[in-house]
């Protein structure tokens, strides 16, 4: 995984517009795993959604990526400090950060690298959380479509990084010491359009888009139509979390 694999940087306006948030409760509890606030690091910020969530919780937020296009896209706040950094070379002080986040973005990182890193800047005892989601199950009939679409139709252009959001991390070398983490989920309510916007980000619907010359996701919203119902209905959905984190 070494080298900066840009997969998002021509989808940032619509990755800023239609990515999920991350809950509330999840901050508050990495948060809490800090014995200081002064400044946190959210690695591979993307359009800033962790980088927002972590916000009210610490002094200072450096928030990085290696694209600057992702970077243009970010959402402003007067405690978010924005940079186009690699994961791997962060240009942050020694021993100067209580916790460094990392949200569905650590397998396409240089680990090795990037683990370095972190033990250079985090302060002792300072914590790193890696976390990411996967799949959303959508409720009844509509979930067979769905997962034929998530592993047929646009499987083969997945990047093989994916495999590891699939397995959770699970499998992912992790040289710190683990701690514990309750179970947290992203809830929305969407509507059918909305959640159509949203896999229009996935990085294999635009390898789909590019080598097959037209795009997947209107046959699939006419096949989910019929059990959505009214396609402006918003639907409660959720994502389950997984989470790596540790402490130096």
């Amino acid at each position: 995984m070494s080298g900066f694999k840009d997969h998002f940087s021509s989808a940032s306006d619509r990755y800023a517009a239609y990515r999920p948030d991350y809950p509330a409760p999840l901050f508050a509890w990495l948060a809490g795993q800090c014995a200081e606030h002064d400044i946190a690091w959210d690695c591979a910020t993307g359009s800033g959604q962790a980088a927002l969530g972590l916000a009210p919780h610490f002094r200072q937020v450096v928030a990085t990526d290696a694209s600057a296009e992702q970077i243009r896209h970010a959402s402003a706040h007067p405690a978010i400090d924005y940079r186009v950094a690699p994961a791997e070379a962060s240009s942050l002080a020694d021993r100067s950060i209580d916790l460094v986040t990392v949200s569905q973005a650590a397998h396409w990182f240089d680990l090795p690298r990037f683990y370095a890193e972190v033990a250079r800047m985090l302060k002792p005892g300072g914590v790193l959380a890696l976390w990411g989601y996967g799949r959303m199950v959508l409720p009844g009939e509509m979930d067979a479509p769905f997962q034929h679409f998530y592993a047929e139709t646009v499987g083969p252009y997945w990047p093989p990084e994916r495999a590891l959001i699939d397995d959770g991390y699970r499998s992912l070398d992790f040289p710190f010491a683990e701690i514990e983490a309750p179970a947290f989920q992203i809830e929305v309510a969407w509507t059918l359009p909305r959640l159509i916007a949203y896999l229009s980000t996935w990085s294999a619907v635009k390898r789909f888009q590019d080598a097959r010359g037209h795009d997947p996701l209107p046959a699939l919203m006419a096949e989910l139509a019929p059990a959505w119902g009214d396609a402006d209905t918003a639907r409660p959905l959720q994502w389950p979390l997984f989470l790596r984190v540790g402490r130096r």
